[in-house]
């Protein structure tokens, strides 16, 4: 191995190159292997926190804003509320009638369906009993909602308009009830006497935790018929689906107008949407994702120390070295860039190593469990930027103080 002295004349010659400075860093790089590696580890601990906080910021949020757009960013519900003060006048509920009005006087509208609801306790064998939900609505329903059909078929508008007693029910009271929902079909429910055929069942298209009008142990029939059981023709919410999201806001408004001009003014009607969801959920998954991604600066920002620490301990267990350099022609720029090379391969070495952990570990998942992680080439990027911007920021000063070190001074350093 050549020694100190022919190293840094070789980095002096007129042909100096940034390869010599890499090969002068890797060279007392390897000669402290044990303490440059600590101090690197830092770095792998904080590169990898940063890719895993950038992937599961990114997988999370899309994976929240796709469940709830996967409910309908095209969909509109209108309910009642009762009145603005307290009035002996009768409730003022939605109607059929009031779905008619909307689909004729605002356009854009392509589907739109009632939902009348009912309790009722059926028999499931062994003498028990179950309460379930009733659910009385049109056909459109299984569009507007964007249903998914898991076994035979939802009722059409021949069903509806023909009075057939069938229903579809729920995934979770299939299975509870028969088994499967394959099993359900063909089964017969009586609701307060009336035979109903399962024709079908279904689930909804995301994990909605009961904060939708369908439950667990939900059938739903034709409004057509559901209207056997009811006293009123007043229906409980009125769902409408837009050709496109675009029109949403503004449809919005205008059903609320359209409601309002046909019934009492002192009643109430909460008209709403998606799109208010959608970007309240996209601003507080985007503020957890920078939250998440400052908590991955501060490892890296404790790390930087680290590296600037150990760059001044060696600055100063190097200082009759410097001397030496600078007595036989070394510039402050060439002393400054050395130091730095240091700084930042020690950087960029725990920086890699922290990528190939931040990206294995999301890999691995696959093969623990059917769920796939994306991960972001992204990540890779911003996190070996990132690292080599450690290594410039926190090894400049100790790079600066080893330039400027007075060659005589150095020399007598003992």
């Amino acid at each position: 191995m050549p020694s100190t002295a022919e190293r840094v004349r070789s980095s002096l010659s007129p042909n100096l190159a940034l390869g010599e400075i890499l090969n002068f860093a890797y060279d007392t790089f390897a000669s402290n292997k044990v303490r440059f590696m600590l101090t690197a580890l830092g770095m792998v601990i904080g590169t990898a926190s940063l890719i895993l906080v950038v992937t599961i910021g990114m997988t999370g949020r899309e994976y929240a804003l796709s469940q709830i757009e996967a409910i309908g960013t095209n969909e509109i519900w209108a309910e009642y509320q009762g009145a603005q003060h307290i009035s002996n006048s009768s409730l003022d509920p939605l109607t059929v009638d009031d779905v008619e009005a909307v689909e004729a006087q605002v356009p854009g509208v392509v589907a739109a369906s009632p939902v009348v609801s009912l309790g009722e306790r059926i028999p499931v064998g062994n003498g028990d009993e179950k309460d379930i939900q009733i659910l009385g609505v049109y056909p459109e329903y299984q569009r507007v909602r964007n249903l998914k059909i898991l076994s035979g078929r939802f009722f059409d508008r021949d069903d509806s308009q023909a009075h057939n007693k069938v229903g579809v029910i729920t995934e979770k009271m299939a299975r509870s009830v028969y088994g499967s929902p394959q099993a359900a079909i063909g089964k017969v429910i009586k609701l307060t006497g009336l035979p109903f055929t399962v024709i079908g069942t279904f689930k909804e298209s995301v994990e909605t935790f009961g904060e939708s009008e369908v439950t667990d142990n939900s059938m739903v029939i034709p409004y057509t018929v559901s209207r056997y059981f009811l006293e009123t023709p007043g229906v409980k919410m009125i769902y409408f689906s837009m050709r496109d999201s675009a029109s949403v806001l503004t449809a919005t408004a205008q059903i609320k107008r359209v409601l309002h001009s046909r019934h009492r003014a002192e009643s109430v009607y909460n008209v709403s949407n998606l799109t208010d969801i959608l970007s309240t959920a996209d601003r507080i998954l985007t503020g957890l994702t920078w939250g998440l991604l400052g908590s991955a600066m501060i490892t890296l920002l404790v790390s930087g120390i680290g590296i600037m620490n150990i760059m001044l301990a060696t600055v100063t267990s190097r200082i009759r070295e410097i001397g030496i350099r600078k007595a036989i022609g070394a510039t402050r720029r060439e002393i400054r860039y050395q130091f730095l090379a240091e700084a930042v391969l020690i950087s960029l070495i725990g920086g890699i190593a922290g990528i190939a952990i931040g990206l294995a570990l999301p890999y691995s998942v696959r093969f623990v469990t059917d769920y796939r992680i994306p991960i972001s080439g992204w990540s890779a990027v911003i996190a070996i930027v990132v690292s080599s911007l450690v290594g410039v920021i926190f090894g400049t000063f100790p790079a600066t103080r080893a330039a400027q070190l007075d060659p005589v001074e150095s020399l007598r350093y003992e």
